[in-house]
């Protein structure tokens, strides 16, 4: 019964993706799909963001002549909602989220992890994320202790870099779509060179 009801929850999670509705079901809860899109011809690493109806709710321009990955991420009236920052001097590829002007998360890569990557969001109190999975593949989530709160995943027929981002009602969304755009430039940041 248990199987049943799991293989019955994934298809409406599919079937509801497929229809493009906003909210979804993750884990028998509900949660927001997000689309993140990379502009195919920019100077820094620039995202779209939009809700799954494809409406735009979020932009994040990437600094392009900076020392290290900066990034804004906006609203669509400009306003700054948070900024990420890359540390330069530091072991493994480490990322800082501030909103506000006051530090909101560390994201790190942990260095010695041997078939997946896996990444940390350090968040000041005890809800620290983890972000595992096939990080190589774009396949994905996040996690506080056991619980999962966001899934990511790529559309792989597309022209530029398409992921589709599953946050669960209650989450910070701003904070695990950021979190998402540092995995990508620290895992593919060597697409700048190419």
């Amino acid at each position: 019964m248990r199987r049943l009801s799991a293989v019955l929850t994934r298809a409406m999670t599919e079937l509801v993706w497929l229809i493009g509705r906003t909210r979804i079901f993750m884990d028998n809860e509900l949660c927001m799909r997000y689309v993140m899109k990379q502009r195919l011809f920019s100077l820094g690493d620039d995202f779209y963001i939009r809700d799954s109806s494809g409406n735009d709710i979020f932009f994040v321009d990437g600094k392009a002549f900076s020392f290290g990955d900066q990034l804004s991420f906006q609203d669509l009236q400009h306003q700054e909602l948070a900024f990420i920052r890359q540390k330069l001097f530091s072991w493994g590829p480490t990322y800082e989220i501030y909103r506000n002007g006051a530090l909101a998360a560390v994201v790190k890569k942990e260095l010695f992890t041997f078939f997946n990557c896996t990444f940390t969001v350090d968040v000041p109190g005890p809800d620290d994320l983890v972000a595992r999975g096939d990080l190589m593949d774009h396949e994905y989530e996040f996690v506080r202790g056991n619980e999962r709160v966001a899934h990511v995943s790529k559309q792989w027929l597309a022209w530029s870099d398409t992921y589709g981002v599953d946050i669960a009602e209650g989450e910070d969304d701003i904070l695990l779509l950021a979190s998402t755009v540092v995995i990508d430039m620290a895992c593919h940041g060597d697409r700048k060179q190419n």
